[in-house]
Protein backbone atom coordinates (compact mmCIF):
# COMPACT_ATOMS: atom_id res chain seq x y z
CA UNK A 1 0.00 0.00 0.00
CA UNK A 2 1.25 3.58 -1.14
CA UNK A 3 0.76 6.14 1.19
CA UNK A 4 1.61 9.94 0.61
CA UNK A 5 1.88 12.97 2.98
CA UNK A 6 2.03 16.18 2.44
CA UNK A 7 0.76 19.80 3.64
CA UNK A 8 -1.73 21.89 2.44
CA UNK A 9 -0.55 23.37 -0.82
CA UNK A 10 -2.11 24.79 -3.75
CA UNK A 11 -1.79 23.22 -7.00
CA UNK A 12 0.03 26.37 -8.25
CA UNK A 13 3.18 25.76 -10.45
CA UNK A 14 6.51 26.76 -8.62
CA UNK A 15 9.91 27.89 -10.28
CA UNK A 16 11.61 24.89 -8.85
CA UNK A 17 10.93 21.32 -8.04
CA UNK A 18 13.70 19.38 -6.31
CA UNK A 19 12.91 15.40 -6.16
CA UNK A 20 15.00 13.36 -3.34
CA UNK A 21 14.47 9.89 -3.31
CA UNK A 22 15.38 8.77 0.26
CA UNK A 23 17.05 5.51 1.95
CA UNK A 24 17.51 5.05 5.67
CA UNK A 25 18.72 8.52 6.03
CA UNK A 26 17.25 9.26 9.56
CA UNK A 27 20.51 10.08 10.49
CA UNK A 28 20.86 13.01 8.60
CA UNK A 29 17.88 13.83 6.82
CA UNK A 30 16.50 16.52 9.07
CA UNK A 31 19.75 18.54 8.81
CA UNK A 32 19.79 18.12 5.14
CA UNK A 33 16.17 19.11 4.49
CA UNK A 34 16.83 22.37 6.20
CA UNK A 35 20.20 23.14 4.99
CA UNK A 36 18.67 22.69 1.33
CA UNK A 37 15.96 24.45 1.98
CA UNK A 38 17.82 27.57 3.30
CA UNK A 39 19.94 27.71 0.26
CA UNK A 40 16.16 27.59 -2.05
CA UNK A 41 15.00 30.03 -0.12
CA UNK A 42 18.18 32.09 -0.62
CA UNK A 43 18.20 31.63 -4.58
CA UNK A 44 15.03 34.10 -4.91
CA UNK A 45 12.74 31.16 -6.76
CA UNK A 46 9.47 29.87 -5.58
CA UNK A 47 10.00 25.99 -4.96
CA UNK A 48 9.23 22.72 -3.67
CA UNK A 49 11.14 20.36 -2.14
CA UNK A 50 9.34 16.36 -2.79
CA UNK A 51 11.22 13.77 -0.64
CA UNK A 52 10.39 10.46 -1.58
CA UNK A 53 10.99 8.14 1.46
CA UNK A 54 11.80 4.67 -0.84
CA UNK A 55 10.54 2.09 2.08
CA UNK A 56 13.59 3.30 5.00
CA UNK A 57 13.83 0.96 7.70
CA UNK A 58 15.33 3.49 9.90
CA UNK A 59 13.49 7.10 11.23
CA UNK A 60 13.89 8.41 8.35
CA UNK A 61 10.56 9.33 7.19
CA UNK A 62 9.70 10.63 11.33
CA UNK A 63 12.71 12.75 11.03
CA UNK A 64 11.45 14.39 7.64
CA UNK A 65 8.00 14.29 8.74
CA UNK A 66 9.56 16.45 11.59
CA UNK A 67 10.72 19.09 9.42
CA UNK A 68 7.71 18.89 6.80
CA UNK A 69 5.43 20.08 9.63
CA UNK A 70 7.51 23.57 9.83
CA UNK A 71 7.80 24.06 6.18
CA UNK A 72 4.84 23.60 3.79
CA UNK A 73 6.92 23.54 0.95
CA UNK A 74 8.66 20.21 1.75
CA UNK A 75 6.22 17.58 1.03
CA UNK A 76 7.00 13.84 1.71
CA UNK A 77 5.83 10.72 -0.24
CA UNK A 78 6.59 7.87 1.17
CA UNK A 79 5.84 3.70 1.04
CA UNK A 80 6.53 0.09 2.57
CA UNK A 81 8.57 -1.70 0.35
CA UNK A 82 11.75 -0.42 -1.13
CA UNK A 83 11.16 -0.49 -5.07
CA UNK A 84 14.20 1.46 -6.06
CA UNK A 85 15.36 4.70 -7.26
CA UNK A 86 13.99 4.63 -10.52
CA UNK A 87 10.76 3.69 -8.85
CA UNK A 88 11.06 6.81 -6.09
CA UNK A 89 12.26 8.91 -9.03
CA UNK A 90 9.44 8.31 -10.97
CA UNK A 91 6.86 9.02 -8.26
CA UNK A 92 8.71 12.31 -7.44
CA UNK A 93 8.45 13.41 -11.14
CA UNK A 94 4.67 12.79 -11.17
CA UNK A 95 3.95 14.82 -7.78
CA UNK A 96 6.67 17.91 -8.99
CA UNK A 97 4.88 20.99 -9.83
CA UNK A 98 8.10 23.03 -10.77
CA UNK A 99 8.84 24.79 -14.10
CA UNK A 100 12.05 23.34 -13.77
CA UNK A 101 12.82 20.11 -11.82
CA UNK A 102 16.35 19.14 -10.21
CA UNK A 103 16.81 15.98 -8.56
CA UNK A 104 19.62 15.32 -6.13
CA UNK A 105 21.17 12.88 -3.47
CA UNK A 106 19.20 13.25 0.05
CA UNK A 107 22.46 13.30 1.95
CA UNK A 108 23.84 16.18 -0.49
CA UNK A 109 26.60 14.54 -1.27
CA UNK A 110 27.39 16.97 -4.22
CA UNK A 111 26.33 19.89 -2.03
CA UNK A 112 23.45 22.46 -1.47
CA UNK A 113 24.41 25.05 -3.95
CA UNK A 114 24.65 22.54 -6.99
CA UNK A 115 20.58 22.89 -7.69
CA UNK A 116 21.02 26.97 -8.30
CA UNK A 117 24.61 26.10 -10.45
CA UNK A 118 22.45 23.46 -12.86
CA UNK A 119 19.87 25.96 -13.32
CA UNK A 120 21.75 28.84 -14.09
CA UNK A 121 23.82 26.69 -16.93
CA UNK A 122 20.52 25.13 -17.68
CA UNK A 123 18.92 29.03 -18.76
CA UNK A 124 22.07 30.34 -19.74
CA UNK A 125 23.24 27.28 -22.67
CA UNK A 126 19.71 27.33 -23.14
CA UNK A 127 19.44 23.45 -22.56
CA UNK A 128 16.57 20.72 -21.97
CA UNK A 129 19.04 19.14 -19.35
CA UNK A 130 21.99 19.05 -17.56
CA UNK A 131 23.87 16.70 -15.41
CA UNK A 132 26.02 17.22 -12.73
CA UNK A 133 29.62 15.73 -13.44
CA UNK A 134 32.46 14.60 -11.21
CA UNK A 135 34.09 13.24 -13.81
CA UNK A 136 34.35 16.08 -16.17
CA UNK A 137 37.12 18.53 -16.47
CA UNK A 138 37.13 20.77 -13.17
CA UNK A 139 35.07 18.18 -11.37
CA UNK A 140 36.74 15.65 -8.34
CA UNK A 141 35.69 12.83 -6.20
CA UNK A 142 36.19 13.14 -1.96
CA UNK A 143 36.11 9.72 0.54
CA UNK A 144 34.49 7.84 -1.81
CA UNK A 145 35.95 4.42 -1.10
CA UNK A 146 38.72 3.47 -4.04
CA UNK A 147 37.35 -0.14 -5.29
CA UNK A 148 33.54 1.87 -5.99
CA UNK A 149 35.54 4.94 -7.47
CA UNK A 150 37.90 2.60 -10.16
CA UNK A 151 34.39 0.99 -10.79
CA UNK A 152 32.36 4.10 -11.57
CA UNK A 153 35.04 5.60 -13.31
CA UNK A 154 35.44 2.71 -15.68
CA UNK A 155 32.10 2.39 -16.33
CA UNK A 156 31.60 5.94 -17.10
CA UNK A 157 34.30 5.95 -19.33
CA UNK A 158 32.38 3.19 -21.28
CA UNK A 159 29.21 4.79 -21.45
CA UNK A 160 30.71 7.74 -22.85
CA UNK A 161 31.78 6.10 -25.85
CA UNK A 162 28.32 4.05 -25.86
CA UNK A 163 25.61 6.38 -24.69
CA UNK A 164 24.55 9.80 -26.74
CA UNK A 165 25.38 12.97 -25.39
CA UNK A 166 29.33 12.46 -24.94
CA UNK A 167 28.48 13.28 -21.17
CA UNK A 168 31.26 12.00 -18.75
CA UNK A 169 29.03 11.04 -16.20
CA UNK A 170 25.62 8.90 -17.51
CA UNK A 171 25.23 7.52 -14.24
CA UNK A 172 24.45 10.15 -11.50
CA UNK A 173 21.30 11.61 -10.08
CA UNK A 174 22.29 14.77 -9.50
CA UNK A 175 20.32 16.42 -12.38
CA UNK A 176 18.02 19.43 -14.00
CA UNK A 177 15.72 19.15 -16.54
CA UNK A 178 13.16 21.76 -18.10
CA UNK A 179 9.68 20.33 -17.19
CA UNK A 180 9.28 19.32 -20.96
CA UNK A 181 11.87 17.05 -20.71
CA UNK A 182 9.99 15.07 -17.92
CA UNK A 183 6.33 15.31 -19.56
CA UNK A 184 7.88 13.68 -22.85
CA UNK A 185 9.12 10.81 -21.59
CA UNK A 186 7.36 7.52 -20.84
CA UNK A 187 10.26 6.37 -18.08
CA UNK A 188 9.95 2.41 -17.04
CA UNK A 189 12.80 1.47 -15.15
CA UNK A 190 12.63 1.27 -10.91
CA UNK A 191 16.25 0.81 -10.48
CA UNK A 192 19.27 2.88 -11.20
CA UNK A 193 19.40 2.13 -15.18
CA UNK A 194 16.48 5.30 -14.92
CA UNK A 195 19.24 7.45 -15.32
CA UNK A 196 20.33 5.93 -18.84
CA UNK A 197 16.94 5.67 -19.67
CA UNK A 198 16.71 9.55 -19.20
CA UNK A 199 19.45 9.76 -21.21
CA UNK A 200 18.45 8.16 -24.24
CA UNK A 201 15.13 8.69 -24.39
CA UNK A 202 15.80 12.64 -24.07
CA UNK A 203 18.51 12.70 -27.11
CA UNK A 204 15.99 10.50 -29.38
CA UNK A 205 13.29 12.88 -28.74
CA UNK A 206 15.85 15.90 -29.71
CA UNK A 207 16.40 17.20 -26.04
CA UNK A 208 19.80 19.33 -25.74
CA UNK A 209 21.79 18.00 -22.71
CA UNK A 210 25.36 19.24 -20.98
CA UNK A 211 26.87 19.04 -17.84
CA UNK A 212 28.78 20.85 -15.14
CA UNK A 213 31.84 20.39 -13.13
CA UNK A 214 31.02 19.35 -9.62
CA UNK A 215 32.83 17.70 -6.66
CA UNK A 216 31.53 14.39 -5.55
CA UNK A 217 32.01 14.65 -1.56
CA UNK A 218 30.61 11.54 0.51
CA UNK A 219 30.96 11.49 4.57
CA UNK A 220 33.74 9.14 5.60
CA UNK A 221 31.28 7.32 7.45
CA UNK A 222 28.83 6.43 4.76
CA UNK A 223 30.86 3.76 2.97
CA UNK A 224 29.78 1.06 5.37
CA UNK A 225 26.18 2.43 5.13
CA UNK A 226 26.45 1.66 1.53
CA UNK A 227 26.96 -2.31 1.76
CA UNK A 228 24.26 -3.07 -0.40
CA UNK A 229 25.91 -1.80 -3.57
CA UNK A 230 26.65 -4.53 -6.04
CA UNK A 231 28.93 -3.76 -8.22
CA UNK A 232 29.07 -6.15 -10.59
CA UNK A 233 24.97 -6.58 -11.09
CA UNK A 234 25.12 -2.43 -11.87
CA UNK A 235 27.91 -2.25 -14.14
CA UNK A 236 26.51 -5.10 -15.85
CA UNK A 237 22.94 -3.55 -15.99
CA UNK A 238 24.20 -0.36 -16.90
CA UNK A 239 27.07 -1.52 -19.89
CA UNK A 240 23.42 -4.09 -21.27
CA UNK A 241 21.41 -0.80 -21.67
CA UNK A 242 24.28 0.71 -23.07
CA UNK A 243 24.81 -2.04 -25.92
CA UNK A 244 21.10 -2.09 -26.32
CA UNK A 245 20.98 1.88 -27.62
CA UNK A 246 24.17 1.18 -29.79
CA UNK A 247 24.70 -2.67 -30.46
CA UNK A 248 27.31 -1.81 -33.14
CA UNK A 249 29.66 -0.89 -30.67
CA UNK A 250 29.66 -4.62 -28.93
CA UNK A 251 28.24 -7.07 -31.82
CA UNK A 252 29.29 -4.94 -34.93
CA UNK A 253 33.26 -5.40 -33.38
CA UNK A 254 32.48 -9.00 -32.57
CA UNK A 255 31.56 -9.55 -36.03
CA UNK A 256 34.03 -7.65 -38.06
CA UNK A 257 36.86 -9.77 -35.96
CA UNK A 258 35.24 -12.85 -36.47
CA UNK A 259 34.96 -11.88 -40.56
CA UNK A 260 38.90 -10.61 -40.66
CA UNK A 261 39.80 -13.77 -38.48
CA UNK A 262 38.35 -15.96 -40.62
CA UNK A 263 39.04 -14.58 -43.76
CA UNK A 264 42.78 -14.34 -42.63
CA UNK A 265 42.55 -18.06 -42.04
CA UNK A 266 40.87 -18.75 -45.31
CA UNK A 267 44.09 -16.52 -47.01
CA UNK A 268 46.50 -18.87 -45.03
CA UNK A 269 45.20 -21.67 -46.79
CA UNK A 270 44.92 -20.25 -50.30
CA UNK A 271 48.46 -19.73 -49.96
CA UNK A 272 49.54 -23.09 -48.80
CA UNK A 273 46.95 -24.34 -51.46
CA UNK A 274 49.07 -22.35 -54.24
CA UNK A 275 52.30 -23.63 -53.08
CA UNK A 276 50.97 -27.31 -53.52
CA UNK A 277 50.25 -28.14 -50.47
CA UNK A 278 46.52 -29.87 -49.46
CA UNK A 279 44.45 -28.04 -47.69
CA UNK A 280 40.85 -29.97 -48.26
CA UNK A 281 40.13 -31.54 -45.08
CA UNK A 282 41.81 -29.45 -42.64
CA UNK A 283 40.35 -28.10 -39.51
CA UNK A 284 41.22 -24.73 -39.95
CA UNK A 285 39.30 -24.60 -43.23
CA UNK A 286 36.24 -25.48 -41.27
CA UNK A 287 37.02 -23.25 -39.10
CA UNK A 288 37.45 -20.04 -41.44
CA UNK A 289 34.08 -20.99 -43.11
CA UNK A 290 32.59 -20.99 -39.26
CA UNK A 291 33.91 -17.78 -38.70
CA UNK A 292 33.26 -15.82 -41.49
CA UNK A 293 29.45 -17.33 -41.52
CA UNK A 294 29.26 -15.96 -37.52
CA UNK A 295 30.80 -13.24 -38.37
CA UNK A 296 28.16 -12.03 -40.92
CA UNK A 297 25.09 -13.47 -38.96
CA UNK A 298 26.26 -11.61 -36.18
CA UNK A 299 25.95 -8.34 -38.31
CA UNK A 300 22.71 -9.24 -39.69
CA UNK A 301 21.55 -9.70 -36.53
CA UNK A 302 23.21 -6.23 -35.20
CA UNK A 303 21.42 -4.13 -38.46
CA UNK A 304 18.36 -5.43 -37.11
CA UNK A 305 18.89 -4.73 -33.40
CA UNK A 306 19.67 -1.11 -35.28
CA UNK A 307 16.40 -0.94 -36.93
CA UNK A 308 14.36 -2.11 -33.43
CA UNK A 309 16.60 0.94 -31.75
CA UNK A 310 15.27 3.00 -34.30
CA UNK A 311 11.84 2.10 -34.45
CA UNK A 312 11.57 2.12 -30.59
CA UNK A 313 12.46 5.96 -30.92
CA UNK A 314 9.84 6.63 -33.45
CA UNK A 315 8.14 5.23 -30.68
CA UNK A 316 8.94 7.51 -28.29
CA UNK A 317 8.18 10.37 -31.05
CA UNK A 318 5.06 9.31 -31.09
CA UNK A 319 4.13 9.03 -27.32
CA UNK A 320 5.23 12.25 -26.70
CA UNK A 321 3.01 13.90 -29.41
CA UNK A 322 -0.39 12.05 -28.23
CA UNK A 323 0.81 13.40 -24.44
CA UNK A 324 0.64 16.54 -25.46
CA UNK A 325 -2.32 16.33 -27.50
CA UNK A 326 -4.36 14.47 -24.68
CA UNK A 327 -2.65 17.59 -22.70
CA UNK A 328 -3.81 20.74 -24.74
CA UNK A 329 -7.06 18.95 -25.31
CA UNK A 330 -7.46 19.06 -21.27
CA UNK A 331 -6.80 22.10 -21.26
CA UNK A 332 -8.82 24.02 -23.92
CA UNK A 333 -11.87 21.86 -23.11
CA UNK A 334 -14.53 24.03 -21.56
CA UNK A 335 -14.97 23.39 -17.99
CA UNK A 336 -19.03 22.35 -17.44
Amino acid sequence: MTVEETPHLSAARVEVSVICPMYNEGENIAANLRKLAKKMEESGKSWEIVLVNDGSTDNSYAEAMSVAATEPRIRVITYRENRGRGYALRRGFQAARGHYIATTESDLSYGEDIIDRMLHHLQGEGLDLVVASPYMKGGRVENVPANRLFLSRLGNALLQKIMPGNLCTNTGMTRAYRREVIEALDLEQDGKEIHLEIIAKAHALGFRMGEIPAVLRWEKARGKRQSSFRAGKLIRSHLMFGFNEYPLLLFGTTAAISVLLGVAIGLYLLSLSLRGHPVAGRPALFLSILLIIAGIQTLLFCFMALQIRDLRRIIYRVQRDVRNRARTSDQTEPRP
